[in-house]
């Protein structure tokens, strides 16, 4: 939880047994809800999330990408959180990032972060152009 808000981390796996419990393990104790919704992995993925004691979903048939997000943004909503960071489990980035991400979210920087590229966009400038 950070400033009130609990925070959810969803995994969209498919086929991720080599990488998971690596991914997993490094997410911060502030995360509050942690799920994986499976895309009907063919190798560990579901034992593994077992043992790893993730809110598990699973698709009854390969539905993709876009169907997966869609199912780990909905079942964050439904548990009950305020932020959700979606985490790639084949180790993509590091899970080390939830919690800064998160807390941008939390405390509304995110929305500030917005304001200034808009800035930069419509005087056309960048603290990286040269």
């Amino acid at each position: 939880m950070i400033n009130g808000k609990r925070i959810a981390v969803v995994l969209p796996a498919y086929n991720a047994e080599k990488t998971l419990e690596a991914t997993v393990r490094e997410l911060p104790d502030l995360v509050d809800i942690r799920i994986l919704v499976d895309d009907h992995s063919s190798d560990r993925t579901v034992e593994i999330a077992h043992e790893l004691n993730l809110q598990l979903f699973v698709h009854d048939q390969n539905y993709g990408y876009g169907r997966n997000q869609q199912t780990c943004y909905r079942e964050a909503l439904a548990a009950g959180a305020d932020v959700v960071i979606m985490l790639h489990p084949d180790y993509q980035y590091t899970p080390l990032l939830v919690t800064a991400m998160a807390s941008m979210v939390a405390h509304d920087e995110l929305l500030e972060a917005r304001h200034f590229a808009a800035a930069c966009l419509s005087t056309n400038t960048s603290p990286t152009a040269s």
